[in-house]
């Protein structure tokens, strides 16, 4: 098992999300990285406590996804907003933490919903220990987040809530899937929409609200986060295909084993039916027992099929609209740096 974040030392986290490098490359944006590292340390420093438990098996399972990492994406948003306003403030910190927890238990919920294996380079929790501990230990979570926002403020609940509201219907939608009248695209899109640009929106805006920022950026800072989100989980499609399991932390394709749909994959409705029919075939046989490995000849043809490269255009597009949602913000680093923020979205390795 790997380290414990807290442990990280602010240089070393800097190069951990590429920072420096990518996100504040811009002189005004460099000038943001000391404040911005300073307040994911303490983010990172209170999700250690959070997550201890006196209840031996609790400490094991709420600690488990946390230790084998992540890329605190959404605590990173937070502190940057916040520095429209006063800085990573307390409260900043607490809601940044409240939101990362809440996104730490939705991981636990998605991989037992989608018998996904790994989760971040390590069996999932539901694999180790089954799926009522997996189910359980993401019910704890959110319930640690929620204590972390109630003393906040009604402010804070209120946004808890209705982004813990989004996340549930997100969810649901994905499970029951696009209903007869349903236009399957638009209503994927909106499900990313609630289920991943929620949260991320929510960060983004917490941290000018919970710093004092100016009400006028805050839903552009929400707009921005809800857009990113999208663009982020489209990126996510094209990086589940991937053949490079060490890149990913899951084995490839593993949506579409399990039946989830993706983008590229609601593509070939109109593109290649012939190869989405391959897919769900396969898919099929896989839930009836077959071998995972039934779908992997489906999975390399979908990769390198242009619907994936389309995919890859469409997490552009929603990064663009991200940056330009960012127009009432001052110019300067907290804008640069949301930004080009966006802009690593869509230029991960795949």
């Amino acid at each position: 098992m790997v380290t414990s974040g807290p442990q990280t030392s602010g240089s070393r986290l800097a190069s951990r999300f590429g920072l420096n490098d990518r996100v504040f490359a811009t002189p005004g944006a460099r000038r943001l990285v000391g404040k911005v590292e300073e307040g994911l340390e303490r983010v990172e420093a209170g999700l250690a406590d959070d997550l201890r438990s006196t209840d031996r098996l609790v400490d094991a399972t709420a600690r488990y996804l946390y230790e084998a990492g992540g890329k605190r994406v959404r605590p990173m948003l937070a502190m940057l907003s916040a520095q429209l306003g006063d800085g990573a403030t307390e409260q900043v910190v607490t809601a940044a933490r409240a939101l990362e927890l809440t996104h730490l238990g939705s991981l636990y919920h998605d991989d037992v919903m989608d018998e996904a294996d790994r989760r971040r380079g390590v069996p999932s929790a539901h694999a180790v220990w089954g799926n009522s501990v997996a189910i359980l230990t993401g019910d704890v979570l959110f319930s640690r987040a929620s204590v972390l926002m109630a003393e906040l403020g009604t402010d804070a609940m209120k946004l808890q809530s209705e982004t813990f509201e989004r996340l549930v219907l997100g969810q649901m939608h994905e499970t029951v899937g696009a209903g007869e009248g349903d236009d399957p695209i638009e209503f994927y899109l909106q499900v990313l929409s609630d289920k991943t640009g929620s949260l991320i929106a929510a960060s983004a805006h917490a941290g000018a609200l919970f710093s004092g920022a100016d009400e006028r950026f805050h839903e552009p800072l929400r707009v921005f986060g809800e857009k990113v989100g999208v663009a982020f989980q489209l990126m996510d499609d094209v990086i589940d295909l991937s053949a490079d399991a060490a890149t990913t932390g899951k084995v490839p394709g593993t949506d579409l084993r399990a039946g989830v749909p993706t983008m590229p994959y609601l593509l070939l409705a109109e593109a290649d039916p012939a190869l989405k029919a391959r897919i769900d075939e396969g898919a099929a046989l896989i839930a009836d027992g077959a071998a995972p490995e039934t779908l992997d000849d489906g999975i390399a043809a979908l990769r390198d099929h242009a619907v994936t490269a389309r995919t890859r255009e469409l997490a552009l597009e929603w990064s663009d609209a991200a940056a330009a949602a960012l127009a009432p913000l001052p110019r300067g680093g907290v804008r640069e740096a949301l930004t080009r923020f966006a802009g690593t979205l869509v230029d991960r390795s795949n």
